[in-house]
């Protein structure tokens, strides 16, 4: 087992850093979990230079979303009563935030994530005393409301599928033009689970397991419904606990301590396998990886559905980083406890101690994790788990986490409710 010495730090030994944010309720909003959750992995070196930008106002609840070269800040209009949302828009140039724009924004709640689609920002969050979700748009030039709708978004291209609810248990999954808001096609989800086939640019098939035993695969594009076909035949209706992940629909079956896969492609049966502790699976480099917490994870070969190896260690997620190797994750109390193993073996190549990963939009931008040290600063790295390697950019003073990353900046809340602009090198 080789080990990667994350050296000594003066004023930086590790204190349990921010909490996680934690997970969305319920698997169709399991998109959102996939854009704020990541993981990484760090080696020891020496701080580098400052690379601080600028910082912009906030305030104690304040949010802050990197979008391109964007920084948004979604703001308290009356802070002390807790009332109105402002979002401001800000740009960096020679090292200055220029405000683009100020708009209010209706309603109230959270908002949780924040992307732009063909010239529009889309921002998807929790309403009041989380009730639900709504998602709506706005124009990224002059922060004009465009539509707004309830339900949480994902993104397919340069189009938007909206799935809602609205609380008396009518169900509905719609494709929106994105610039008007406009429903293109719809379908009623009220008997049946639905899930996302993710593919490079979005959502590329939605899946629709109904409670009468019929399963549909529908084109996320246009709504034409691609195949459907009863994986139940002669079994009495009921609901069962699936997934798709890695072009598999998969039904966990607990009463027999199964997980059966079926094809998207054809719907047919491709394996079924002993697995009686899944909660849930995902695709981790050219494997499926199925977790249950506490009991760890299993990783199988998603053509035959054997198993390559299980550890009960690894209960949060994985994530491959290079060609063979994956980060994964034990969850604790207070944060991850990282390292990375060889995919088909699941030989233990670093341990990587407890770090919090910046939730990034852009999956092919860098990697940031931070941690507090003993002096109160926040420590911020740029991480090539790939390689075991980290170098350490930042000791942040005043600053309290809430970090999100984009292409070229790096944001952060600070005590006093501002948010410092780092840019990436």
């Amino acid at each position: 087992m080789a080990v990667i010495d994350l050296g000594e730090l003066r004023d930086e030994a590790p204190p349990d850093p921010p909490t996680r944010p934690p997970r969305a309720a319920g698997r169709p909003y399991r998109f959102v979990v996939v854009l704020l959750a990541a993981l990484a992995t760090l080696a020891g070196a020496a701080p580098a230079p400052r690379r601080i930008a600028a910082t912009v106002p906030g305030g104690p609840a304040a949010a802050a979303f990197v979008v391109d070269d964007r920084v948004y800040v979604v703001e308290a209009v009356d802070p002390e009563r807790g009332t109105g949302r402002r979002l401001v828009a800000y740009r960096l140039a020679a090292d200055r935030p220029r405000t683009l724009w100020r708009t209010s924004l209706p309603g109230t709640g959270v908002v949780d994530l924040a992307w732009a689609v063909d010239g529009m920002l889309l921002l998807i969050g929790r309403t009041a005393n989380d009730a639900g979700w709504e998602a709506m748009a706005l124009d990224a030039a002059t922060g004009r409301l465009g539509w707004r709708h309830p339900g949480v978004a994902f993104p397919t291209g340069d189009i938007v599928l909206l799935r809602t609810s609205d609380g008396d248990g009518a169900q509905e999954t719609r494709r929106l033009d994105v610039r008007t808001g406009r429903t293109l096609w719809s379908v009623p989800t009220n008997s049946a689970e639905p899930h996302n086939d993710w593919g490079p640019a979005g959502v590329e098939r939605v899946v629709l397991v109904h409670d009468s035993g019929t399963t549909e695969v529908l084109d996320a594009t246009s709504g034409a419904r691609l195949l459907a076909r009863d994986l139940r035949t002669g079994e009495p209706p009921r609901r069962q606990r699936t997934v798709v992940a890695a072009g598999l629909l998969l039904v966990l079956d607990d009463a027999g301590g199964t997980v059966t896969s079926y094809d998207l492609d054809r719907l047919e049966q491709r394996w079924s396998v002993s697995l009686p502790q899944a909660d849930y699976a995902d695709r981790c480099g050219r494997s499926l990886c199925a977790y249950q917490y506490p009991s760890g994870m299993w990783v199988l070969d998603p053509a035959t559905g054997a198993t390559r190896w299980t550890d009960p260690r690894w209960t949060a997620s994985a994530e491959a980083v290079a060609d063979g190797l994956l980060l994964v994750a034990e969850q604790t109390l207070t944060s991850p406890v990282l390292a990375v193993v060889e995919e088909t073996t699941g030989r233990l190549v670093a341990e990587l101690g407890k770090w919090q990963v910046v939730p990034r939009v852009d999956r092919d931008g860098p990697m940031t994790a931070v941690r507090l040290g003993r002096n109160g600063r926040l420590l911020v790295a740029e991480l090539d788990p790939a390689a075991g390697q980290a170098r350490i950019r930042d000791a942040l003073p005043g600053a309290v986490g809430d970090c999100r990353a984009g292409a070229t900046l790096l944001v952060c809340h600070r005590i006093d409710g501002s948010f410092v602009l780092l840019r990436n090198p």
